[in-house]
């Protein structure tokens, strides 16, 4: 069985989806935000790294996922809300900019070690503040980095146009985790 360290819903949806339904989800517990001092990339390394780092001392499993996605807007990475004011502040931030979107995740299958990070770029769409309100008073935007969901598009139209893996952009580059499972032999070429 696979262990998937994730409580992200749309994670454990694609993982159903694209990979298996036979897993299972134990939630890792690290602290996040020693790691965002690092440079994007290695943030989102070495918080994906440690969540895995974290399972491996918990389950006897022989393969387990976690993942880390981050977006970064210039230099600054833009993690999920501290609260209303702190999401109407990041939607703000992004409106009409491009952005970059990185996901790390990290497998273990019996020892054997891959970590690896994808990249996406955003293009926003101009908000206006009635539009950011209204997103935010979902509650959508709280539990998400950069403080939106690609998946909340046809209902906002936050978001122009992807460059780059869409299921990034979710938070599971879904494509290059299933190579990755192949290559390590997890499943079925």
């Amino acid at each position: 069985m696979i262990i998937l360290g994730s409580q992200s819903p749309r994670r454990q949806y694609l993982m159903g989806k694209y990979i298996t339904t036979n897993f299972a989800v134990v939630v890792p517990n690290i602290d996040e935000s020693s790691s965002y001092s690092l440079k994007p990339i290695k943030a989102v390394r070495d918080i994906a790294y440690r969540k895995g780092q974290d399972l491996l001392s918990k389950v006897e499993e022989d393969t387990i996922i976690t993942a880390d996605t981050i977006v970064v807007l210039g230099k600054e990475i833009l993690g999920k809300p501290k609260d209303v004011e702190d999401a109407r502040r990041i939607l703000t931030k992004l409106s009409g900019k491009t952005h970059t979107v990185i996901t790390a995740y990290y497998i273990n299958h019996k020892g054997k070690e891959i970590l690896h990070e994808e990249i996406s770029y955003v293009r926003f769409n101009y908000l206006t503040p009635q539009i950011i309100d209204k997103y935010i008073q979902t509650g959508s935007p709280m539990d998400k980095a950069g403080a939106y969901g690609l998946q909340d598009n046809n209902d906002f139209n936050l978001v122009k146009g992807v460059r780059g893996s869409i299921n990034n952009v979710i938070g599971f580059p879904i494509e290059r985790i299933i190579k990755d499972l192949k290559k390590m032999g997890v499943i079925a070429k």
